[in-house]
């Protein structure tokens, strides 16, 4: 979770919990009702597109979007929020003189959707007036009619209420029993159903399922206080993901540490209270130059904020800079050839076609097919993310397809796709990559972060932290956070783990743009080293 999510979600504390809540408060048996079938949204997409080219629009495309939320929330043993909430309504986008043009509404009526198309195609002949150049889209191929869903086998919104609650105290009672003194736990559970038409031909729909179950445990000790998050990845799933499938367990010498295409919520809040325990009790860090063995749950937000970011088109041609500024990556390292982002083992690629995935679907936001493409091959900087008006600018002709928008009511742009660290090709364990170090430190979890106006020189922390002495781990220790730069770290890359390793993390609110829009976006990685890293202690006041 980034800074401004976490403060958004958090306040200043998970005791403060406040939930991005949009749209209209329905029953919890609303958000299992039918709506609209693939015939009617047609209908309405082509009454949209059909009064914007008849205003003068030279394209247009229509998003029918029904957004569904269902956030449950408790704190120690009591039920502290259910929150269900609609959002319905239709965005139209438009090319006219040249130049975009947007306008939506909450009124489905063909009266209302004729009279925003019109408007989206004025909005966009007023902004030709400042237009210095013609927008210019990569062409794409009409798909017709297409209707996906997210392959999950239950859905999250038809579990009764009182199963979902009982989760939450479930876990919260573990972990207060075994060393935590609070604990707020959250289920998010989100249904995107979004129809795409376009003038090219195209007419989309697509039922999309995200779920996330974080929690926020603390102990209280005689010097003070620890935290621990929980281990959830946020997933592309239903409700199937919390069946705790023991097989899915990741373990590194023995211990759990992590969990993959299900999660125990209850053993995770189980081991957060022990682990407390012995973070309050655990020895400070002595400052220093470590290997590092970082586990996926922790790796996916340094691939987030140093790769993900930083190789954003529009960031890296400075027309995006919220959310922490613009991007090194420039185009002149990226048309050299030879720039290393990474050393030669690094291969780092977008994709959202990855199953079980925050940004897995079958079309983005524009009607693009999604894929995978390269981003660093053999630790070269080879490609960035753009969309179907931004491709021509690094002399491509087809776009990635990582359009988004976050509603019907908000403008498509660019984001961030899945990216990814492709495994090794040997099926190496975490245990395998441990067992050559030295001296170093193995880190679990997510934690804080700081990064800067460049995506260049970052410094990260974690919720675990380990000695490794002699290819094993020895004690937990604490206050770690390491400090490096974007290429100097990747560099640095000297092992990884394989395919049975391999893991999802990911952000569920990644915040970008001006006015800001959340998308999901998921990042995959196996247990990876990193040699002679600086690592400082986040106790010690520096002289």
């Amino acid at each position: 979770m980034h800074r401004r999510d976490f403060v958004k979600l958090t306040g200043v504390g998970a005791a403060g919990l406040v939930l991005p809540i949009t749209g209209s408060r329905v029953s919890a048996e609303a958000l299992v009702a039918t709506g609209m079938d693939f015939a009617q949204k047609k209908q309405l997409a082509n009454i949209a597109l059909n009064a914007a080219t008849e205003a003068g629009a030279s394209y247009a495309d229509a998003r029918i979007g029904r957004y569904l939320n269902q956030f449950v929330t408790a704190q120690e043993l009591r039920v502290d929020g259910i929150v269900n909430t609609e959002s319905v309504g239709i965005g139209i986008r438009v090319i006219a003189n040249g130049t975009w043009g947007f306008a939506a509404t909450s009124s489905l009526t063909p009266e209302a959707i004729a009279r925003t198309a019109q408007q989206a195609v004025a909005v966009a002949k007023a902004n030709a007036k400042f237009q210095t150049e013609p927008v210019k889209l990569a062409p794409v191929k009409g798909a017709g009619d297409v209707q996906w869903r997210t392959p999950i086998k239950q859905n999250a919104f038809e579990v009764p209420i009182k199963d979902k609650v009982d989760l939450l105290m479930e876990a919260n009672a573990a972990a207060l029993d075994n060393g935590a003194n609070f604990i707020t736990s959250v289920l998010f559970q989100v249904n995107e159903q979004k129809f795409f038409a376009s003038t090219d031909g195209s007419y989309i729909d697509q039922d999309v399922h995200r779920l996330w179950t974080p929690f926020f445990a603390t102990a209280v000790g005689a010097s003070g206080f620890k935290q621990r998050s929980g281990l959830c990845n946020p997933v592309g799933m239903g409700y199937e993901y919390l069946d705790g499938d023991p097989k899915e367990q990741i373990q590194v010498q023995g211990a759990n540490v992590g969990y993959r295409f299900s999660y125990d919520m209850v053993q995770d809040a189980r081991d957060a209270g022990k682990q407390l325990q012995a973070k309050l009790k655990a020895r400070s860090v002595e400052p220093g130059k470590y290997d590092l063995v970082l586990d996926p749950h922790h790796l996916m937000l340094t691939i987030h904020e140093s790769v993900g970011h930083p190789l954003e088109l529009d960031r890296v041609l400075g027309y995006e800079a919220n959310f922490a500024g613009t991007s090194f990556a420039t185009l002149d390292k990226w048309r050299s050839g030879k720039f290393q982002y990474g050393s030669d083992i690094v291969n780092l690629v977008a994709d959202k076609t990855q199953k079980h995935s925050l940004g897995y679907v079958e079309y983005d936001d524009e009607g693009v097919k999604t894929k995978e493409w390269d981003l660093v091959k053999d630790g070269i900087l080879v490609n960035y993310q753009a969309i179907r008006d931004q491709v021509h600018m690094i002399d491509q002709d087809e776009s990635h397809g990582c359009c988004y928008a976050q509603s019907w009511s908000d403008v498509q742009f660019q984001r961030m796709p899945n990216v990814s660290l492709r495994p090794n090709k040997e099926d190496l364990s975490a245990d395998d990559i441990i067992k050559d170090v030295e001296d170093g430190i193995y880190i679990v979890g997510r934690g804080s972060f700081s990064i800067d106006q460049q995506r260049y020189n970052f410094q990260f922390g974690g919720q675990l932290f380990y000695e490794i002495k002699n290819g094993k781990i020895t004690e937990q220790i604490e206050d770690v956070a390491y400090q490096s730069n974007t290429q100097e770290f990747w560099n640095a890359c000297t092992a990884m783990a394989g395919v049975s390793d391999y893991r999802l993390g990911g952000s569920f609110f990644d915040g970008k743009g001006q006015p800001s829009q959340a998308s999901a976006v998921s990042h995959g990685c196996p247990t990876t080293r990193f040699n002679g890293v600086n690592v400082i202690n986040t106790a010690r006041k520096s002289v």
